[in-house]
């Protein structure tokens, strides 16, 4: 059986967040505070969200996830100090070589979000064309038939 190569580390009390997908890059991957001054949405009656960002005005709309799915934003820790193997004593090659695996990476889970908000230039983004909300609608639907299965009787029917 394979080994599983990332690992989620889960606190009790998991914050709720807020994704929003930007038509935009931003050459900046940290925290940033105080954010209210850089980004305070407006949601119309209509459930239209605008925002002026950096001057330029966007309209949002919000796409939930679909039913059994939970969105996560998840953070590598603080590498810690590792020991670095002594070289005064002699190895034995060949000894305990099967027990040796690697361990799955754990990220810990910072927050939680069940929809995404796709923003767009001006204009309403069309969930039509866009590649990212294709690309997460065609993603789940390979996904859920790599991880399906037929039962036995199904597959004596073929």
């Amino acid at each position: 059986m394979s080994q599983p190569i990332l690992s989620l580390q889960e606190e009790d009390s998991i914050p709720k967040g807020a994704a929003n997908l930007l038509p935009c890059r931003i050459h900046h991957n940290g925290s940033i505070d105080p954010i209210a001054g850089y980004w305070s949405p407006i949601e119309g009656e209509d459930g239209i969200g605008t925002v002026y960002f950096r001057g330029r005005k966007l309209r949002g709309k919000k796409m939930k996830l679909p039913k059994d799915f939970r969105g996560i934003v998840a953070a590598r820790p603080v590498p810690q100090v590792q020991e670095l193997p002594r070289t005064d004593i002699p190895s034995r090659e060949g000894e305990g070589a099967s027990q040796q695996s690697e361990k799955p990476e754990v990220m810990k889970v910072t927050a939680e979000f069940d929809e995404i908000t796709l923003w767009g230039h001006e204009v309403l983004v069309d969930v039509e064309e866009d590649p990212y909300v294709r690309g997460l609608e065609e993603w789940l639907q390979v996904a859920d038939q790599i991880h399906s299965y037929e039962s036995p009787g199904e597959q004596a029917k073929k």
